[in-house]
Protein backbone atom coordinates (compact mmCIF):
# COMPACT_ATOMS: atom_id res chain seq x y z
CA UNK A 1 0.00 0.00 0.00
CA UNK A 2 1.74 3.47 -1.04
CA UNK A 3 1.27 6.56 0.81
CA UNK A 4 -1.03 9.23 -0.93
CA UNK A 5 1.57 12.27 -0.92
CA UNK A 6 1.09 15.58 0.92
CA UNK A 7 1.24 19.07 -1.36
CA UNK A 8 4.07 21.18 0.19
CA UNK A 9 5.95 24.44 -1.08
CA UNK A 10 5.23 25.27 -4.59
CA UNK A 11 2.62 22.22 -5.11
CA UNK A 12 0.53 23.71 -2.30
CA UNK A 13 1.03 27.12 -4.01
CA UNK A 14 -0.23 25.96 -7.59
CA UNK A 15 -3.21 24.32 -5.80
CA UNK A 16 -4.60 27.90 -4.77
CA UNK A 17 -6.81 29.70 -6.93
CA UNK A 18 -5.49 33.09 -8.42
CA UNK A 19 -7.46 35.00 -6.34
CA UNK A 20 -6.25 33.76 -3.20
CA UNK A 21 -2.48 33.99 -4.82
CA UNK A 22 -3.37 37.68 -5.64
CA UNK A 23 -4.39 38.12 -2.13
CA UNK A 24 -1.69 36.71 -0.26
CA UNK A 25 1.35 38.47 -2.59
CA UNK A 26 -0.75 41.89 -2.26
CA UNK A 27 -2.02 41.24 1.29
CA UNK A 28 -4.86 42.76 1.25
CA UNK A 29 -7.88 42.36 3.43
CA UNK A 30 -10.42 40.00 2.58
CA UNK A 31 -13.23 41.75 4.59
CA UNK A 32 -11.99 45.15 3.57
CA UNK A 33 -12.75 43.98 -0.43
CA UNK A 34 -15.98 42.36 0.88
CA UNK A 35 -17.04 46.07 2.54
CA UNK A 36 -16.12 47.72 -0.98
CA UNK A 37 -17.98 45.08 -3.09
CA UNK A 38 -21.03 45.82 -0.84
CA UNK A 39 -20.71 49.54 -0.83
CA UNK A 40 -20.51 49.26 -4.66
CA UNK A 41 -23.47 47.26 -4.51
CA UNK A 42 -25.68 49.63 -2.49
CA UNK A 43 -24.59 52.28 -4.48
CA UNK A 44 -25.68 50.99 -7.80
CA UNK A 45 -28.45 49.15 -5.99
CA UNK A 46 -30.00 52.36 -5.14
CA UNK A 47 -29.50 53.84 -8.39
CA UNK A 48 -30.60 51.53 -10.73
CA UNK A 49 -33.82 51.57 -7.85
CA UNK A 50 -34.39 55.39 -7.83
CA UNK A 51 -33.64 55.01 -11.66
CA UNK A 52 -36.73 52.17 -12.01
CA UNK A 53 -39.18 53.53 -9.62
CA UNK A 54 -38.98 57.40 -10.60
CA UNK A 55 -37.32 57.38 -14.03
CA UNK A 56 -33.88 58.57 -13.00
CA UNK A 57 -31.31 57.62 -10.56
CA UNK A 58 -30.08 60.35 -7.79
CA UNK A 59 -27.99 58.50 -5.64
CA UNK A 60 -24.93 58.28 -7.98
CA UNK A 61 -24.75 62.07 -8.64
CA UNK A 62 -21.84 64.41 -7.78
CA UNK A 63 -24.19 66.39 -5.64
CA UNK A 64 -25.31 63.34 -3.71
CA UNK A 65 -22.03 61.53 -3.17
CA UNK A 66 -20.33 64.77 -2.24
CA UNK A 67 -23.20 65.24 0.48
CA UNK A 68 -22.71 61.65 1.60
CA UNK A 69 -19.26 62.16 2.41
CA UNK A 70 -19.91 65.42 4.47
CA UNK A 71 -22.82 63.60 6.11
CA UNK A 72 -20.32 60.82 7.23
CA UNK A 73 -17.70 62.63 8.51
CA UNK A 74 -18.94 62.82 12.03
CA UNK A 75 -20.00 58.96 12.63
CA UNK A 76 -16.45 58.33 11.09
CA UNK A 77 -14.65 60.90 13.33
CA UNK A 78 -16.10 58.67 16.16
CA UNK A 79 -16.54 55.30 14.89
CA UNK A 80 -12.46 55.61 14.66
CA UNK A 81 -13.11 55.84 18.85
CA UNK A 82 -15.21 53.24 19.12
CA UNK A 83 -12.75 51.13 17.49
CA UNK A 84 -10.59 51.59 20.30
CA UNK A 85 -13.56 51.07 23.03
CA UNK A 86 -14.30 47.79 21.43
CA UNK A 87 -10.86 46.65 21.05
CA UNK A 88 -10.67 46.78 24.89
CA UNK A 89 -13.81 44.13 25.20
CA UNK A 90 -15.79 47.92 26.33
CA UNK A 91 -18.54 49.97 24.78
CA UNK A 92 -19.90 53.14 24.58
CA UNK A 93 -23.79 53.78 24.44
CA UNK A 94 -23.30 57.42 25.28
CA UNK A 95 -21.43 58.83 22.28
CA UNK A 96 -24.50 60.24 20.69
CA UNK A 97 -25.61 62.22 24.03
CA UNK A 98 -22.03 63.63 24.83
CA UNK A 99 -22.21 64.78 20.90
CA UNK A 100 -25.71 66.57 21.62
CA UNK A 101 -24.04 67.68 25.57
CA UNK A 102 -21.11 69.40 23.60
CA UNK A 103 -22.93 71.00 20.45
CA UNK A 104 -25.27 72.44 22.95
CA UNK A 105 -22.17 74.09 25.33
CA UNK A 106 -20.56 75.25 22.53
CA UNK A 107 -23.81 76.88 20.97
CA UNK A 108 -24.08 78.51 24.16
CA UNK A 109 -20.87 80.20 24.34
CA UNK A 110 -20.90 81.24 20.74
CA UNK A 111 -24.16 82.59 20.71
CA UNK A 112 -24.53 83.97 24.48
CA UNK A 113 -21.17 84.90 26.47
CA UNK A 114 -18.08 85.50 24.14
CA UNK A 115 -20.33 87.87 21.88
CA UNK A 116 -20.49 89.71 25.51
CA UNK A 117 -16.86 89.82 25.95
CA UNK A 118 -15.59 89.83 22.66
CA UNK A 119 -17.98 91.39 20.13
CA UNK A 120 -19.84 89.86 17.61
CA UNK A 121 -17.88 88.33 14.89
CA UNK A 122 -14.47 88.25 17.03
CA UNK A 123 -11.82 86.07 14.39
CA UNK A 124 -11.39 84.17 18.35
CA UNK A 125 -14.68 83.00 18.57
CA UNK A 126 -14.77 79.74 16.67
CA UNK A 127 -11.06 78.52 18.16
CA UNK A 128 -12.09 79.18 21.53
CA UNK A 129 -15.75 77.06 21.02
CA UNK A 130 -13.95 74.53 19.23
CA UNK A 131 -11.29 73.87 22.39
CA UNK A 132 -13.66 74.11 24.48
CA UNK A 133 -15.77 71.00 22.54
CA UNK A 134 -12.63 68.97 22.68
CA UNK A 135 -12.10 69.35 26.58
CA UNK A 136 -15.82 69.37 27.42
CA UNK A 137 -16.41 65.80 25.54
CA UNK A 138 -12.23 64.62 26.63
CA UNK A 139 -14.08 65.67 30.63
CA UNK A 140 -16.78 63.66 29.91
CA UNK A 141 -15.05 60.74 28.40
CA UNK A 142 -12.73 60.73 31.37
CA UNK A 143 -15.26 60.58 33.71
CA UNK A 144 -16.47 57.26 32.14
CA UNK A 145 -13.15 56.05 31.90
CA UNK A 146 -12.75 56.46 35.73
CA UNK A 147 -15.74 55.03 36.66
CA UNK A 148 -15.29 51.96 34.62
CA UNK A 149 -11.63 51.18 35.45
CA UNK A 150 -11.39 52.39 38.97
CA UNK A 151 -14.73 51.56 40.29
CA UNK A 152 -15.77 49.02 38.40
CA UNK A 153 -18.42 49.61 37.30
CA UNK A 154 -19.49 47.94 33.79
CA UNK A 155 -19.27 50.07 30.52
CA UNK A 156 -22.46 48.92 29.49
CA UNK A 157 -24.21 50.71 32.90
CA UNK A 158 -21.86 53.56 32.83
CA UNK A 159 -22.52 54.33 28.92
CA UNK A 160 -26.28 53.89 29.35
CA UNK A 161 -26.72 55.81 32.17
CA UNK A 162 -24.34 58.54 30.21
CA UNK A 163 -26.78 58.46 27.12
CA UNK A 164 -29.67 59.69 29.96
CA UNK A 165 -27.92 62.19 32.34
CA UNK A 166 -25.89 64.13 29.14
CA UNK A 167 -29.24 64.06 26.95
CA UNK A 168 -31.00 65.69 30.26
CA UNK A 169 -28.45 67.91 30.59
CA UNK A 170 -28.03 69.31 26.91
CA UNK A 171 -32.40 69.94 27.61
CA UNK A 172 -31.44 71.47 31.14
CA UNK A 173 -28.84 73.73 29.70
CA UNK A 174 -30.93 75.89 26.93
CA UNK A 175 -34.36 75.00 28.47
CA UNK A 176 -35.10 72.95 25.57
CA UNK A 177 -34.39 75.94 23.22
CA UNK A 178 -32.97 75.83 19.54
CA UNK A 179 -29.67 77.88 19.64
CA UNK A 180 -29.12 79.73 15.97
CA UNK A 181 -27.24 80.60 14.25
CA UNK A 182 -23.55 79.76 15.24
CA UNK A 183 -20.46 81.92 14.41
CA UNK A 184 -20.45 82.04 10.53
CA UNK A 185 -16.38 81.06 10.59
CA UNK A 186 -17.29 78.34 12.52
CA UNK A 187 -20.11 77.36 10.36
CA UNK A 188 -17.52 76.72 7.55
CA UNK A 189 -16.50 73.78 9.80
CA UNK A 190 -19.44 72.03 8.36
CA UNK A 191 -19.22 72.30 4.94
CA UNK A 192 -21.41 73.98 2.32
CA UNK A 193 -20.04 76.02 -0.56
CA UNK A 194 -17.93 78.30 1.90
CA UNK A 195 -16.82 75.36 3.82
CA UNK A 196 -14.90 73.48 1.24
CA UNK A 197 -11.30 74.19 -0.16
CA UNK A 198 -12.22 74.17 -3.72
CA UNK A 199 -10.90 73.07 -6.75
CA UNK A 200 -6.99 74.07 -6.47
CA UNK A 201 -7.10 73.19 -3.51
CA UNK A 202 -8.45 69.94 -3.83
CA UNK A 203 -5.76 68.95 -6.14
CA UNK A 204 -3.40 69.64 -3.69
CA UNK A 205 -4.48 67.76 -1.87
CA UNK A 206 -4.96 64.83 -3.70
CA UNK A 207 -1.29 65.02 -5.12
CA UNK A 208 -0.43 65.48 -1.42
CA UNK A 209 -2.00 61.93 -0.93
CA UNK A 210 -0.57 60.35 -3.86
CA UNK A 211 2.84 60.99 -2.50
CA UNK A 212 2.45 60.13 0.70
CA UNK A 213 0.47 57.06 -0.42
CA UNK A 214 3.73 56.22 -2.95
CA UNK A 215 6.17 56.63 0.20
CA UNK A 216 4.63 55.17 2.64
CA UNK A 217 4.50 51.52 0.25
CA UNK A 218 8.69 52.38 -0.26
CA UNK A 219 9.13 53.21 3.24
CA UNK A 220 7.46 49.93 3.86
CA UNK A 221 9.63 48.23 1.35
CA UNK A 222 12.73 49.68 3.00
CA UNK A 223 11.79 48.77 6.51
CA UNK A 224 10.81 45.03 4.92
CA UNK A 225 14.27 44.96 3.60
CA UNK A 226 16.13 46.15 6.72
CA UNK A 227 14.58 43.57 9.25
CA UNK A 228 14.59 41.11 6.44
CA UNK A 229 10.94 40.61 6.21
CA UNK A 230 9.85 38.71 3.15
CA UNK A 231 8.61 41.07 0.60
CA UNK A 232 5.82 42.07 -1.51
CA UNK A 233 6.59 41.38 -5.41
CA UNK A 234 7.16 44.21 -7.46
CA UNK A 235 4.17 43.86 -9.34
CA UNK A 236 2.42 44.13 -5.73
CA UNK A 237 4.18 47.28 -4.65
CA UNK A 238 3.05 48.84 -8.07
CA UNK A 239 -0.34 48.08 -8.37
CA UNK A 240 -1.44 48.79 -4.76
CA UNK A 241 0.59 52.28 -5.58
CA UNK A 242 -2.05 52.92 -8.49
CA UNK A 243 -4.92 51.44 -6.77
CA UNK A 244 -4.12 54.07 -4.07
CA UNK A 245 -3.29 57.19 -6.47
CA UNK A 246 -6.13 55.97 -9.04
CA UNK A 247 -8.64 56.29 -5.58
CA UNK A 248 -7.67 59.44 -4.73
CA UNK A 249 -7.30 61.29 -8.24
CA UNK A 250 -10.95 59.80 -8.66
CA UNK A 251 -12.26 61.44 -5.14
CA UNK A 252 -10.58 64.77 -6.48
CA UNK A 253 -12.33 64.19 -9.64
CA UNK A 254 -16.04 63.80 -7.84
CA UNK A 255 -15.69 66.33 -5.37
CA UNK A 256 -14.16 69.26 -8.32
CA UNK A 257 -17.40 67.87 -10.25
CA UNK A 258 -20.20 69.07 -7.64
CA UNK A 259 -20.49 73.05 -8.20
CA UNK A 260 -21.81 75.62 -6.52
CA UNK A 261 -25.52 76.56 -6.62
CA UNK A 262 -26.36 78.92 -8.59
CA UNK A 263 -28.07 81.30 -6.19
CA UNK A 264 -24.80 81.38 -4.58
CA UNK A 265 -22.96 82.08 -7.70
CA UNK A 266 -24.98 85.07 -8.47
CA UNK A 267 -24.52 86.64 -4.57
CA UNK A 268 -20.67 85.64 -5.18
CA UNK A 269 -20.51 87.68 -8.37
CA UNK A 270 -22.87 90.62 -7.27
CA UNK A 271 -20.32 91.09 -4.51
CA UNK A 272 -17.27 90.79 -6.80
CA UNK A 273 -18.21 93.21 -8.84
CA UNK A 274 -17.84 90.29 -11.91
CA UNK A 275 -18.96 90.72 -15.41
CA UNK A 276 -19.54 86.78 -16.84
CA UNK A 277 -22.87 85.55 -17.14
CA UNK A 278 -23.63 83.36 -14.38
CA UNK A 279 -24.60 80.82 -16.51
CA UNK A 280 -20.93 80.21 -18.06
CA UNK A 281 -19.60 80.59 -14.21
CA UNK A 282 -18.39 76.80 -12.67
CA UNK A 283 -17.36 76.74 -9.37
CA UNK A 284 -15.99 73.74 -8.07
CA UNK A 285 -16.46 72.75 -3.82
CA UNK A 286 -13.91 70.59 -4.10
CA UNK A 287 -13.26 68.85 -0.30
CA UNK A 288 -15.28 69.57 2.07
CA UNK A 289 -13.83 70.85 5.67
CA UNK A 290 -15.82 67.98 7.64
CA UNK A 291 -14.31 65.49 5.34
CA UNK A 292 -10.85 66.55 5.62
CA UNK A 293 -11.26 66.95 9.68
CA UNK A 294 -12.29 62.70 9.36
CA UNK A 295 -9.30 61.90 6.94
CA UNK A 296 -7.14 64.10 9.27
CA UNK A 297 -8.43 61.93 12.71
CA UNK A 298 -8.76 58.68 10.82
CA UNK A 299 -4.59 59.31 9.69
CA UNK A 300 -4.01 60.30 13.13
CA UNK A 301 -5.88 57.60 14.85
CA UNK A 302 -3.99 54.60 12.64
CA UNK A 303 -0.62 55.88 13.64
CA UNK A 304 -1.86 56.06 17.60
CA UNK A 305 -3.57 52.71 16.89
CA UNK A 306 -0.40 50.79 14.73
CA UNK A 307 3.11 53.15 15.85
CA UNK A 308 2.81 54.10 19.25
CA UNK A 309 3.34 52.47 22.69
CA UNK A 310 -0.39 53.41 23.52
CA UNK A 311 -1.72 51.43 20.22
CA UNK A 312 0.07 48.43 21.34
CA UNK A 313 -1.17 49.04 24.98
CA UNK A 314 -4.95 48.69 23.61
CA UNK A 315 -4.71 45.59 21.83
CA UNK A 316 -2.86 43.82 24.64
CA UNK A 317 -5.48 44.52 26.41
CA UNK A 318 -7.77 43.62 24.24
CA UNK A 319 -6.41 40.15 23.67
CA UNK A 320 -5.75 39.10 26.79
CA UNK A 321 -6.47 41.70 29.61
CA UNK A 322 -5.33 39.61 32.42
CA UNK A 323 -1.93 38.81 30.70
CA UNK A 324 -1.78 42.63 29.74
CA UNK A 325 -1.87 43.40 33.57
CA UNK A 326 0.81 40.78 34.31
CA UNK A 327 2.83 42.46 31.69
CA UNK A 328 3.26 46.02 33.58
CA UNK A 329 0.72 47.59 31.74
CA UNK A 330 -1.34 50.11 33.88
CA UNK A 331 -5.08 48.68 32.27
CA UNK A 332 -7.17 51.14 33.71
CA UNK A 333 -4.91 54.48 33.17
CA UNK A 334 -5.07 53.26 29.66
CA UNK A 335 -8.74 52.46 29.97
CA UNK A 336 -9.49 55.98 31.18
CA UNK A 337 -7.33 57.45 28.65
CA UNK A 338 -9.46 55.55 25.83
CA UNK A 339 -12.45 56.92 26.97
CA UNK A 340 -10.91 60.46 27.10
CA UNK A 341 -9.82 60.05 23.95
CA UNK A 342 -13.40 58.70 22.32
CA UNK A 343 -15.44 61.75 24.50
CA UNK A 344 -12.48 64.18 22.55
CA UNK A 345 -13.99 62.86 19.02
CA UNK A 346 -17.53 63.31 20.25
CA UNK A 347 -16.65 66.94 20.84
CA UNK A 348 -14.83 67.22 17.28
CA UNK A 349 -18.34 65.64 15.66
CA UNK A 350 -20.37 67.33 17.91
CA UNK A 351 -18.06 70.57 15.69
CA UNK A 352 -19.66 69.40 12.44
CA UNK A 353 -22.65 68.13 13.15
CA UNK A 354 -23.91 71.48 14.91
CA UNK A 355 -21.60 73.86 11.89
CA UNK A 356 -23.16 71.69 9.30
CA UNK A 357 -26.83 72.55 11.00
CA UNK A 358 -25.57 76.09 11.52
CA UNK A 359 -27.60 75.45 15.16
CA UNK A 360 -27.48 73.22 18.44
CA UNK A 361 -30.41 71.59 18.65
CA UNK A 362 -32.22 68.86 21.71
CA UNK A 363 -31.97 66.06 19.03
CA UNK A 364 -28.65 66.52 17.80
CA UNK A 365 -26.85 63.24 17.92
CA UNK A 366 -29.26 61.10 18.43
CA UNK A 367 -29.37 57.57 17.38
CA UNK A 368 -25.42 58.36 16.49
CA UNK A 369 -24.52 55.70 18.98
CA UNK A 370 -26.26 53.09 16.95
CA UNK A 371 -24.70 53.59 13.75
CA UNK A 372 -21.16 54.57 15.52
CA UNK A 373 -21.09 50.88 16.74
CA UNK A 374 -22.40 49.78 13.94
CA UNK A 375 -19.85 51.34 11.94
CA UNK A 376 -16.83 49.74 14.19
CA UNK A 377 -18.23 46.28 13.65
CA UNK A 378 -18.90 46.53 9.88
CA UNK A 379 -15.19 47.27 9.65
CA UNK A 380 -14.29 44.63 11.06
CA UNK A 381 -13.77 45.49 14.91
CA UNK A 382 -14.19 42.24 17.35
CA UNK A 383 -16.34 42.19 20.40
CA UNK A 384 -14.00 39.57 21.18
CA UNK A 385 -11.39 42.50 21.32
CA UNK A 386 -8.09 42.72 19.73
CA UNK A 387 -8.80 42.59 16.71
CA UNK A 388 -10.19 46.25 14.67
CA UNK A 389 -9.39 48.40 12.35
CA UNK A 390 -9.75 53.02 11.88
CA UNK A 391 -9.96 52.48 8.14
CA UNK A 392 -12.57 49.77 8.29
CA UNK A 393 -14.20 51.75 10.51
CA UNK A 394 -14.32 54.86 8.49
CA UNK A 395 -15.68 52.91 5.60
CA UNK A 396 -18.07 50.97 7.49
CA UNK A 397 -19.38 54.53 8.56
CA UNK A 398 -19.97 55.14 4.74
CA UNK A 399 -21.90 51.76 4.53
CA UNK A 400 -24.15 53.20 7.27
CA UNK A 401 -24.75 56.20 6.09
CA UNK A 402 -25.05 54.93 2.48
CA UNK A 403 -27.44 52.92 3.30
CA UNK A 404 -29.40 56.05 5.29
CA UNK A 405 -28.92 57.92 2.71
CA UNK A 406 -30.53 55.73 -0.25
CA UNK A 407 -33.48 54.97 1.54
CA UNK A 408 -34.69 58.53 1.80
CA UNK A 409 -34.16 59.21 -1.58
CA UNK A 410 -36.34 56.23 -2.59
CA UNK A 411 -38.51 57.25 0.37
CA UNK A 412 -38.62 54.60 3.02
CA UNK A 413 -40.33 55.59 6.11
CA UNK A 414 -38.22 55.86 9.25
CA UNK A 415 -39.43 53.04 10.76
CA UNK A 416 -37.88 50.78 7.96
CA UNK A 417 -34.90 52.27 7.88
CA UNK A 418 -34.68 51.71 11.56
CA UNK A 419 -35.23 48.38 11.24
CA UNK A 420 -32.67 47.81 7.92
CA UNK A 421 -30.34 49.48 10.48
CA UNK A 422 -30.88 46.95 13.11
CA UNK A 423 -30.49 44.08 10.93
CA UNK A 424 -27.27 45.32 9.40
CA UNK A 425 -25.53 45.35 12.84
CA UNK A 426 -26.97 41.94 13.97
CA UNK A 427 -26.04 40.35 10.57
CA UNK A 428 -22.57 42.33 11.13
CA UNK A 429 -22.01 40.70 14.82
CA UNK A 430 -23.22 37.33 12.62
CA UNK A 431 -20.69 37.41 10.24
CA UNK A 432 -17.54 38.34 12.86
CA UNK A 433 -18.47 35.37 14.68
CA UNK A 434 -18.34 33.33 11.70
CA UNK A 435 -15.11 34.72 10.51
CA UNK A 436 -13.52 34.35 13.91
CA UNK A 437 -14.78 30.66 14.31
CA UNK A 438 -13.15 29.84 10.74
CA UNK A 439 -9.76 31.70 11.33
CA UNK A 440 -9.56 29.44 14.32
Amino acid sequence: MTDIPTLHGAAKVDKESPFIRFLRATEIDARLLGMIAALILIWVGFHFYGHFVNGFGAFLTPRNLWNLSVQTSSIGVMATGMVLVIVTRHIDLSVGSILGFSAMSMAILQVWILPEFLGLGHPMIWIITVVFGLLIGAAIGAFHGYLIAYLSIPAFIVTLGGLLVWRGAAFLLARGETISPVDATFKHLGGGPFGAIGSTGSWIVGLLGCTAAVALIFSGRAQRRRFQFPLRPVWAEAFLASVSCGGIIAFVLLVNSYPWPKGIVKQYVAANNIETPVSEIFISHGFAIPVLIMIAVGIAMTFLATRTRFGRYVFAIGGNPEAAELAGINTRWVTVKIFALMGMLCGLSAVIASARLNSATNNLGTLDELYVIAAAVIGGTSFAGGIGTIYGAILGALVMQSLQTGMVLIGFDAAIQQIVVGTVLVVAVWIDSVYRRRAK
